[in-house]
């Protein structure tokens, strides 16, 4: 049995009795040569990865000021140190899902950069080579003296007496709260630059992300992939899919790869 989707495009709704229920039109094939992709948590939660923080407001049954906050590292670093080790251990079990296998895919007809609010690097072991990685990544470490310093890991485990070239204890690369978002600047500019943009899996809950939306032109066609749609504002007209990143991300990307060879 074929399965109803609801598809809120521009100003109005309608209802599509079939898989195939997002359409290219010529004009978007022609311009579009740019995709970029946003992805959040929810993308990586459905290869096991729990999404950063929970409905109680827990991050894997700890406050998030006690391990995901400078404050918290000066007061306890043993502490933070174990608690990345266990989430780096659990990103290198997990895999790659459906949803960041097909974005790999859109590289065969498109140039595509993905930026993602996600810590894990499913998006590379699935093949993506252009990933903008806004909060760092949990397989590298950093200086803690010096941000920019960063090294690969070997393994799950960073020790505490590992120090970096400076002589600083290494930690996670990880941006917590209260630390600049390096790479916001360059993923801004990546969507001025986009000519059809992707929202996966994200609530838009998280500033400074959440606002690059903002920064992709009005004229651009944009989609939202999510089964809880969150609040875009009147302004922003997205076609919105309402599934989880598993589903909808597949669908959409074989409509994409159909449409350039139209």
């Amino acid at each position: 049995m074929r399965t109803a989707f609801f598809v809120e495009c521009g100003f109005y709704k309608k209802s599509v009795d079939t898989p195939r229920y997002i359409r290219v039109s010529r004009q978007e094939k022609n311009d579009m040569k740019k995709i970029v992709v946003l992805t959040g948590a929810g993308i990586s939660a459905e290869s096991g990865l729990k999404t950063f923080r929970d409905s109680d407001g827990l991050w894997e049954g700890y406050n998030v000021e006690d391990v995901a906050t400078p404050e918290a590292w000066r007061r306890n670093p043993a502490l933070v140190q174990d608690f990345y080790n266990e989430r780096r251990k659990s990103v290198l079990e997990a895999e790659p899902n459906a949803a960041h296998l097909a974005l790999a895919q859109l590289e065969e007809k498109y140039e595509v950069t993905i930026i993602t609010q996600n810590i894990d690097d499913l998006h590379e072991r699935a093949g993506s080579t252009n990933v903008v990685h806004l909060h760092g990544i949990i397989t590298r470490s950093q200086s803690s003296k010096n941000p920019a310093l960063t090294y690969p890991i070997n393994g799950w485990e960073i020790k505490m007496g590992e120090l970096c070239e400076l002589g600083s204890q290494l930690r996670a690369h990880v941006v917590w709260f209260g630390e600049d978002v390096p790479m916001i600047a360059t993923a801004a500019e990546i969507c001025s630059k986009a000519d059809l943009f992707i929202l996966v899996g994200s609530s838009l809950a998280v500033y400074p992300a959440a606002g690059l939306v903002n920064y992709v032109r009005p004229n651009v066609s944009k989609y939202i992939i999510d089964p809880k749609i969150p609040h875009l504002g009147s302004g922003d007209h997205f076609i919105k899919i309402m599934k989880k990143a598993t589903v909808g991300v597949p669908i959409l990307v074989s409509e994409l790869l159909s449409a350039h060879d139209l």
